[in-house]
C-alpha cells in the first residue's frame, strides 16, 4: 500500500503540474496533507458541470466534491476550505486508482486543458 500512495501521488502531482500551466486555476485543499488519489480543482471561468460534460477522460472525474456530486448546489466542504461559491462551481475532482497510467494522466491534462480554453472563450464571447 506504501509503494502504490507513492504512486499514486505522483500522478496527482503530475496531473496538477500541468494543469496548473493555467491562469486563474486553484488547488483545493490541503497542498500536501491530501489523499493520493485524489485532485479537487476550480477553473474560474468555467462551469464545473459544462466542463464535466464536454470532457470523455480516462479516470473518474466529477464536478464539485464526493459529498455532493449528484448535487446542483456548491459542496460545503469546499466552501468549508474557503473556496469562494463561485469558484465552488467550477471545481473538478479527479479520482485516481491504481490502474492509471502516465500517458493517462498526460492525456487527460491535455484534454482538460483544451476544453477548459475552449469554454471560456465561449464565454467570453457571449
Amino acid at each position: 500500500m506504501a509503494s502504490e500512495a507513492q504512486r499514486l501521488t505522483k500522478l496527482r502531482d503530475r496531473l496538477w503540474n500541468q494543469l496548473s500551466t493555467l491562469d486563474d486555476i486553484r488547488l483545493n485543499g490541503h497542498p500536501t496533507q491530501r489523499l493520493p488519489g485524489n485532485l479537487n480543482v476550480s477553473i474560474a471561468g468555467v462551469d464545473g458541470q459544462a466542463l464535466l460534460l464536454a470532457l470523455q477522460p480516462t479516470m473518474a472525474v466529477s464536478s464539485g466534491s464526493a459529498c455532493t456530486s449528484t448535487r446542483i448546489e456548491p459542496s460545503h466542504v469546499l466552501k468549508a476550505l474557503g473556496v469562494p461559491e463561485n469558484l465552488a462551481y467550477a471545481s473538478l475532482r479527479f479520482g485516481l486508482s491504481r490502474f492509471n497510467t502516465e500517458a493517462e494522466i498526460d492525456q487527460v491534462a491535455q484534454e482538460a486543458i483544451a476544453t477548459i480554453k475552449v469554454l471560456r472563450r465561449v464565454q467570453y464571447t457571449r
